[in-house]
């Protein structure tokens, strides 16, 4: 098991919550209306200065309490929010353009099966060692590189989605630094992004029950809530 330092440790858990919180501040501007890039850039300097706070001053120490660090799958869908507003994206996307996927059903199928099947591990009923097989000293650095090596060749083709390029970003962060935990699971999934890969599918479901429209492919960042437990 190879652990990550301290000290980037804590630097990673500042610079995502604040990729994490802008991101899930900006999604309250209505996706309908062009967000303004200094509004953007105001809600994003504001996040990394209060997360860059001392101690309990800072609001990344709470949120590490409650939820530890995002994983780098979470960060790069983040980014992918954020860059779409950047680019005024969002607001085509509502005036009937190409849509923004950020979650596709797929991805989010993925994450909610591999979700449960660790909570449940990690709460008993199944008891098979799931999540502490991700700080195998062999095993997890394995998968990491393969997964690493087909995302960066999909890309490489042409292949490659938005969520390849969130997923080689977390697998490098796991490879080169072992961040953020030291655990593989913990790099590419967290209680956040399951709760938003749920919501998706729960949607998606609801509005095929009620005869509506498809979502689609995806749920954009914009309609992800968390629900505080």
């Amino acid at each position: 098991m190879s652990l990550p330092d301290l000290a980037w440790q804590i630097a990673y858990g500042r610079l995502a919550w604040a990729i994490v919180v802008a991101a899930m501040l900006v999604a309250l501007w209505p996706a309908a209306r062009r967000l303004p890039r200094g509004v953007l850039a105001a809600v994003l300097a504001a996040s990394a200065l209060s997360m860059a706070l001392p101690g309990e001053a800072s609001p990344a120490y709470w949120l590490g309490l409650g939820f530890q660090y995002p994983s780098g799958m979470l960060v790069g869908l983040c980014l992918l929010g954020l860059r779409a507003r950047w680019q005024g994206e969002a607001a085509g996307a509502q005036a009937g353009a190409q849509s923004v996927d950020f979650m596709p059903l797929s991805v989010a199928a993925a994450i909610a099966i591999a979700g449960t099947a660790l909570y449940l591990d990690a709460i008993g009923w199944l008891s098979q060692g799931y999540y502490y097989a991700g700080f195998g000293p062999v095993g997890a650095p394995t998968v990491a590189l393969i997964g690493t090596a087909g995302c960066a060749l999909a890309l490489l083709r042409g292949r490659g989605s938005r969520q390849n390029g969130a997923l080689l970003g977390a697998l490098l962060l796991f490879t080169l630094l072992r961040l953020p935990s030291g655990n593989l699971w913990d790099a590419v999934l967290d209680p956040l992004l399951w709760g938003w890969a749920l919501v998706t599918l729960a949607r998606a479901a609801l509005r095929r029950l009620a005869g509506a429209p498809a979502l689609g492919k995806a749920a954009p960042i914009e309609q992800f809530s968390i629900s505080k437990e």
